[in-house]
């Protein structure tokens, strides 16, 4: 499996219509958690932002937000945002436009049904989107939010050590880091998360919601 990550800078400027990172002088940085909600992890991940006092972006499946609606509550209540990750996790790649838009707008109306809470926001599963499709959704309001620094903990090839080290050595002010609370990733999650907050915190990083 091959994967950035520190998001290359080509990419960023040929893609620029994506949001990469949000550069900024005050230490901040973006969290963002994908393809909860999922039982007992989503709640643990929670748990630790607040210990911290730190505030995050969930990229969240539509699928599992119908299926664990109160999970899904306590994101928002907790002051985090929301963002859409599909219906149904759809890889854009192998998805006709059409359908893929369907699916988006699938997940739109489950977050619009349990909170008002909504800005747009848009991540394509495994960050594949076709540019037919990213066009419609910008057409539509959305921001769609890739990332400057990926975790890697969904790879269960890499010790936990090893994913820790990809935020610590590749975070900046402005980076967008992508984690995920899901059950396959939490081996690494539970490891890394703790540490990089505490890591974050000595540092002066601030930790922000993306709008």
């Amino acid at each position: 499996m091959w994967y950035w990550i520190k998001t290359n800078g080509l990419i960023k400027r040929v893609f620029s219509n994506y949001i990469w990172d949000i550069p900024n002088a005050e230490k901040k940085v973006y969290l963002t958690f994908d393809d909860g909600p999922t039982p007992e992890v989503t709640a643990w991940v929670l748990n630790q932002l607040k210990e911290f006092n730190a505030k995050a972006t969930f990229f969240c499946i539509g699928d599992n937000i119908q299926k664990y609606p109160e999970i899904f509550d306590s994101i928002a209540l907790n002051g985090h945002a929301i963002g859409n990750h599909t219906f149904s996790h759809y890889n854009g790649w192998k998805t006709k436009t059409s359908d893929y838009i369907e699916n988006v707008l699938l997940c739109d109306e489950a977050i619009r049904r349990l909170t008002t809470v909504n800005r747009q926001l848009f991540r394509p599963p495994y960050g594949k989107i076709k540019r037919s499709q990213a066009k419609s959704l910008v057409e539509k309001g959305y921001k769609i939010i890739m990332w400057d620094v990926l975790s890697a903990d969904f790879d269960n090839q890499i010790s936990a050590e090893k994913c820790l080290q990809n935020v610590i050595k590749n975070t900046r002010p402005g980076s967008i880091i992508v984690f995920h609370d899901s059950v396959k990733s939490f081996k690494n999650l539970a490891y890394t998360l703790p540490k990089f907050l505490t890591f974050l915190k000595q540092n002066n990083f601030v930790c922000e919601v993306i709008d």
